[in-house]
């Protein structure tokens, strides 16, 4: 019988993020496992404790560590330097020669764009750390291409700590943070690096007379929804696939506790829908007739195959005047944005949930699935079958 591994989890459980990469972990272990796992002690052990545990658990015959990127280098260096099969979780950058889990940065920043320019916006900001981190700088960098490939101009707030041993207190970086968010031009939309950082910027509105989402609308990155549900008004966010990721990390553990040579690898962590609340609940939209379509469009088109037909019954206009307002505002005609409210819908679906095709189908009003299925390849690049396996775990 072979001796079951012992795999050291070095992975932060205070964020959906961390406990979605610990959920793929498990469902690999029970598949492929068993494992035994080992973790530190928890928080109220204080740092001595966590300090003493650590170096116990390194002398426990370990086989192997996942490992998010400490705080303290050193301690991260620490269990590196064991010189065990691993696999990390970066925070501040890559770790050259190794197999590192990563967010879709590109991808991230690019539906925030897309998903705030349908919203009618053409004003723009995107906030996060500065250099600080390289994910909040590849974020940004991509939202900023996307908004300006669009035609518009991005804000970003360029603030940074200062790299002294003392850095800035939060109270001191929030006035700076309140006093940027009062010289950006409104109605704005703003992507935040993270929910945290959502969070921050929720705060300095506050600070700042600022109405949300009427002034400004916060989008951040995540979708954990204790932080996004708990703010007010709640915070949109973008959902990740970092479950199927963690079950790769795992997957990619084994090879190198095997003995096989896995350098450099990414493991890649993609976006796969928004999901609104109230802090991007409106649409900058100034036609009224426009406006009045696309709630009609957002309230129907994810249950029932509407068409533009259905529309002009709502809204009192000519079909050539709808099109001729649609094409300039948003730079679409209705149908497409029919088309893209149930695309973007049946994608949210086919993640977060294991309903069948048919099911799906049935909730979305569709007698023919054969064609929402090739609208949804056309938009996505894959098949709605090939977008939940490129998602979820199979």
């Amino acid at each position: 019988m072979q001796e079951k591994r012992k795999v050291l989890l070095m992975m932060e459980t205070s964020r959906k993020y961390g406990r979605s990469i610990l959920r793929g972990i498990a469902k690999y272990s029970r598949t492929h496992g068993p494992w035994i796992f080992y973790r530190q002690a928890p928080f109220y052990w204080g740092a001595g404790g966590k300090d003493a545990t650590l170096e116990r658990l390194l002398k426990q015959g370990i086989d192997g560590v996942i490992l998010r990127e400490q705080r303290e280098p050193e301690q991260t260096d620490r269990i590196l330097s064991a010189g065990l099969p691993a696999v990390v979780s970066p925070y501040r950058e890559l770790f050259p020669g190794l197999p590192n889990i990563v967010t879709d940065d590109v991808a991230i920043g690019t539906m925030a764009a897309e998903y705030l320019l349908h919203r009618g916006f053409k004003q723009f900001a995107y906030c996060g750390f500065g250099d600080k981190y390289y994910w909040s700088r590849e974020r940004g960098k991509s939202f900023a291409n996307r908004v300006v490939r669009a035609g518009f101009q991005m804000h970003q707030y360029e603030y940074e700590q200062p790299k002294s041993r003392s850095p800035h207190s939060w109270e001191a970086e929030l006035a700076i943070l309140v006093d940027w968010l009062k010289r950006l031009p409104k109605p704005v939309a703003l992507m935040a690096c993270n929910d945290d950082r959502s969070q921050d910027v929720l705060e300095a509105c506050k600070m700042a007379n600022l109405n949300v989402p009427e002034q400004v609308a916060i989008l951040g990155l995540g979708d954990d929804d204790l932080v996004c549900d708990l703010a007010s008004p709640p915070l949109s966010s973008i959902a990740l696939s970092a479950e199927k990721a963690g079950y790769e990390a795992a997957a990619t553990l084994d090879r190198l506790m095997n003995g096989e040579k896995v350098s450099d690898r990414r493991i890649v962590v993609p976006p796969s829908y928004v999901v609104t609340r109230q802090s991007t609940d409106i649409l900058a939209i100034d036609d009224p007739y426009v406006a009045e379509a696309l709630n009609f469009i957002y309230r129907h088109a994810r249950k029932e195959a509407i068409q533009v037909n259905d529309v002009l019954q709502v809204v009192p206009i000519s079909r050539r005047s709808l099109y001729e307002r649609f094409s300039r505002i948003l730079g679409r005609p209705v149908h497409e944005e029919i088309k893209r409210v149930r695309v973007e819908h049946l994608a949210r679906i086919l993640v977060s949930t294991k309903l069948s095709i048919s099911q799906i189908a049935s909730s979305l009003g569709c007698s023919d699935m054969k064609n929402l299925a090739r609208y949804f390849k056309q938009a996505k690049g894959m098949s709605p079958l090939q977008y939940r396996k490129h998602h979820s775990i199979k």
